[in-house]
């Protein structure tokens, strides 16, 4: 590579609503990344419905993960050599990608503890010609931690004040936070903090026939049930675990929606219910944090979720809540860019976990490289 070319990383994110693929072109500054491009991919329907099968069945077979992920990491390929080509991106300059790929497992309880993400990171280094860094999760477990939430760290690079106390809410499928303290001799925090919008795209497909509740606006004609959400709350032990913790769309499915006594509430009222547990259990999570919090910023998918963006404000008030828009970058790009800036670590042998927020032994640099042949 030149080394007067630019420097460019790739992101990809596949986030547990399953609702596509997030592609990011970044190069990086001494100051806040740069975003250069940006895609989203929607799931074809078949692909998108196999992958929720295997995401929430726990019976699925071994074959089913090894097809989807020989599909998948073509589906990836596919649309990433579509994105170099249609913003005519110089493959010279990128240095690598990011692939999160997709989470179709995670359970840290165990003896043996595991967390699995699919999409054949060697399939698309093979077919792109690109050093791609994949499988970032596993070794922040295999050094105790909980392999998740990895963002964090990277919301300290783009997102750290040291006039203010932050906090990053990320709402996809599941909701996690991260807490900037402006003193940077504060350990940063961030955890799950349960559902975010893995149950309410479920029912919006099974009471609206739609991915998503757009602007929360079918939610926002319920009534809240609060003595079935207090039951929720109170019978679940998740929302009462301290920290470290993390979870997944494999435990907050629909399965285990059933155990409440959902059967005689209408739709919208189900809808409106859940909204106000996504937005709760935010609160509550942030109330273990026991910090003045001078600022909010909402990224992820839930953030286009209106009226869950007015719970959430209610609830946080007199803290003011905003999108990471407000920051220079789009909640939409936040966790693509994340896992740029983590290849970008990896590539530098740099750490990209945080031991204050997975509570892993040290920190280490994620994941495994995948080189392009043409850097063979």
């Amino acid at each position: 590579m030149n080394a007067f070319a630019r420097q460019l990383y790739l992101g990809t994110m596949s986030g547990t609503s399953l609702d596509g693929l997030d592609i990011v072109a970044v190069e990086f500054h001494e100051s806040q990344p740069e975003l250069l491009h940006q895609q989203t991919i929607q799931y074809p329907p078949e692909l998108r419905s196999l992958l929720q099968q295997l995401a929430l069945n726990p019976d699925a077979t071994i074959n089913e993960m090894c097809i989807l992920d020989t599909q998948l990491g073509n589906f990836y390929a596919e649309k990433i050599n579509h994105f170099i080509d249609e913003f005519n991106i110089n493959r010279q300059e990128i240095v690598a990608l990011g692939s999160h790929g997709q989470t179709i497992r995670h359970d840290i309880q165990q003896n043996n503890p595991y967390t699995l993400q699919i999409g054949d990171p060697n399939i698309i280094a093979a077919q792109s010609g690109i050093t791609v860094v994949a499988d970032f999760r596993r070794r922040d477990l295999a050094l105790g931690g909980q392999g998740a939430p990895l963002a964090p760290a990277f919301h300290n690079h783009a997102f750290h004040s040291d006039k203010t106390n932050r906090v990053i809410i990320n709402i996809g499928g599941i909701a996690n936070i991260t807490y900037l303290p402006a003193n940077n001799s504060t350990p940063i925090c961030g955890f799950d903090t349960g559902p975010g919008n893995t149950l309410l795209d479920s029912l919006s497909q099974q009471f609206l026939n739609k991915n998503f509740d757009e602007r929360g606006e079918f939610a926002r004609s319920g009534e809240i049930q609060t003595a079935t959400l207090q039951e929720i709350i109170e019978q679940e032990p998740y929302f009462h675990k301290k920290p470290p913790k993390s979870t997944g769309t494999d435990y907050f499915s629909p399965a285990w929606l059933k155990q409440f006594q959902f059967d005689s509430l209408s739709p919208s009222d189900i809808m409106a219910t859940l909204v106000e547990l996504t937005a709760l259990s935010l609160v509550k999570g942030i109330q273990y944090l026991e910090s003045n919090i001078d600022e909010f910023f909402v990224c992820g998918g839930g953030a286009h979720n209106n009226y869950l963006m007015e719970r959430l404000s209610h609830h946080l008030k007199p803290g003011k809540v905003k999108s990471t828009i407000s920051l220079g970058i789009h909640p939409d790009w936040v966790e693509a860019m994340a896992f740029a800036w983590l290849a970008r670590q990896t590539i530098k042998q740099l750490p990209g976990n945080l031991p204050s927020v997975t509570s892993a032994k040290t920190p280490t640099i994620l994941g495994g490289v995948y080189f392009s042949h043409r850097q063979a």
